[in-house]
């Protein structure tokens, strides 16, 4: 059912700049926006993922700057039956992360220090899982086209403010008028709501890609209240990013409405806790600690999120 919305949701915002650029410019116009749309498109294809990177300032690691971070992603990439994506590290105290890429073959994700900082061991298993689901469901390429058409419905409102729209259209200039500011809107809210439903789909993939549904509910509850408390200036400074994340990096909103980008948190939660109830979870257990309860720390260690009986490692949860 999942699909089955996203796919309809994607119908209606291509229907909806098809229409616009009909009443901005009759059947030429529509072509015209539809040629723009499509090079917007493939510009996005090949260079969206390197964007938002850098946006973030993300900085890659390996086995060798990052072997617990690496080793993990590695081990979840075997679990999805993906290939391994490239590992980032973005210098940010709040507690988030993201996919993105165009397709499994070219994938990327990425952690915050903040994420690696407070979650434990588990817990950021149950995250990395997540965005993995991402990749596999082709999620970072819905919403790169997703934000692109919304991108171009508001270009084509700006068009139709300067141009007049298309004076036979059978709606008149009124029409015009009133698809400029209803458009942009109604796209917005297509795009946000292609957005919750699939971070709906990825939190049900990643419990299972990890198999403990548990600790990405864990997770959850962490990252939400330390976006509430950590200021994010890249995210603020680069809004249009925001739905990659796995939690809202702007305001840490909680309520499901028409304009969040992401589902309420607890919703998230009671819905991994299901699952675990009927079953999953059996999977995960013992493959990134010997409990199932994530323990505090880092990475669910005992003393500076380390185990007792482990070995001293160079300062930092990534290395």
């Amino acid at each position: 059912m999942n699909y089955v919305r996203t796919a309809m949701l994607l119908a209606g915002m291509t229907a909806l700049f098809m229409g616009l650029g009909f009443m901005i410019g009759g059947q030429s116009g529509m072509l015209i926006a539809l040629a723009i749309a499509a090079a917007m498109n493939v510009f996005s294809y090949w260079n969206s993922d390197k964007m938002v990177l850098r946006m973030h300032h993300a900085q890659e690691v390996d086995e060798r700057s990052a072997p617990e971070y690496y080793g993990m992603v590695r081990q979840l990439a075997q679990n999805a039956d993906l290939p391994m994506p490239k590992v980032y590290i973005i210098n940010n105290p709040q507690p988030n992360a993201f996919a993105t890429g165009r397709n499994p073959e070219n994938a990327a994700v990425a952690a915050t220090t903040g994420l690696l900082d407070m979650l434990s061991k588990e817990e950021v298993a149950g995250v990395m899982a997540h965005e993995l689901a991402h990749v596999k469901n082709h999620d970072t390429l819905i919403m790169t086209i997703t934000a692109t058409i919304a991108g171009a419905i508001s270009m084509l409102a700006n068009f139709a403010f300067f141009f007049g729209g298309n004076r036979n259209n059978p709606l008149g200039f009124v029409g015009v008028i009133l698809m400029m500011i209803v458009a942009p809107m109604a796209a917005m809210i297509v795009q946000m709501a292609i957005s919750r439903t699939r971070e709906y789909a990825a939190d049900r993939m990643g419990a299972q890609i990890c198999g403990e549904p548990m600790w990405l509910a864990s997770a959850l509850a962490k990252i939400s209240g330390g976006v509430e408390r950590i200021h994010n200036p890249d995210a603020e400074a680069n809004p249009a990013t925001a739905h990659m994340f796995i939690m809202n990096p702007l305001s840490g909103e909680r309520m499901d409405n028409l304009f969040s980008t992401h589902p309420n948190t607890q919703n998230r939660i009671d819905e991994l806790r299901k699952l675990s109830e009927a079953g999953l979870g059996t999977a995960g257990r013992g493959t990134f600690a010997q409990s199932r309860a994530p323990q505090s720390g880092p990475w669910g260690g005992t003393t500076g999120g380390r185990s007792y009986d482990e070995p001293p490692r160079p300062k930092g949860p990534w290395g």
